[in-house]
């Protein structure tokens, strides 16, 4: 993926996912078999080239970009793949998409900052996994973040509906998975 890295920074786009998370996002996208991908934050494409990579044939990729210059981009750099959909908009008008098999929040949804996180049970079916990139490494209870408890990781990690954990993708970055198994009741 590093010509599309390449190509997004050249059009002054520096916020791409690693390409380690993106061997992440492919291997996951690998499992959903003939289900639904959503992604929030089409940003330059290059996450959704990754998820692409490792959908299968009968997968359907729907990603959402808030900025319309870079999602008409994206758009067209996927227009040969009848498989993926670029929209253009808020990320909250993804949801009609789904329900989703896996959904990767990189542009709305994980509740960092100011907004909520999304209501998994609004948004992925039984069994289905949510993705988050953009977290540092954490080994302490309650998670933290400069010095504060990182309210986000930790309302995904306890989360009684989710079954979730985080992947150190490098040793200064880190991944949330989260499945959601509703109603499941085992021990944390």
């Amino acid at each position: 993926m590093t010509p599309l890295v390449d190509a997004a920074r050249a059009a002054g786009f520096a916020r791409s996912c690693r390409d380690e998370h993106g061997e992440l996002l492919r291997v996951l996208a690998r499992g959903v078999g003939d289900g639904v991908i959503g992604e929030t934050g089409t940003g330059a494409g290059v996450g959704l080239a990754w998820l692409t990579a490792g959908a299968a044939p009968g997968a359907r990729l729907v990603s959402i970009e808030r900025d319309p210059a870079r999602a008409a981009a994206a758009a067209r750099l996927f227009r040969d793949e009848p498989r993926v959909e670029v929209v253009t908009g808020d990320w909250r008008s993804l949801r009609p998409y789904g329900p989703f098999d896996l959904l990767v929040l990189d542009g709305g949804g994980q509740g960092k900052g100011s907004e909520p996180p999304l209501d998994p049970a609004e948004w992925l079916r039984p069994g289905g996994l949510v993705v988050m990139d953009d977290f540092t490494p954490c080994t302490s209870w309650p998670p933290t973040y400069e010095g504060r408890v990182d309210e986000a990781r930790q309302w995904w990690l306890t989360h009684p509906d989710l079954r979730a954990t985080q992947v150190n993708v490098t040793p200064d970055a880190a991944t949330l998975l989260a499945t959601y198994l509703p109603g499941a009741t085992a021990p944390r």
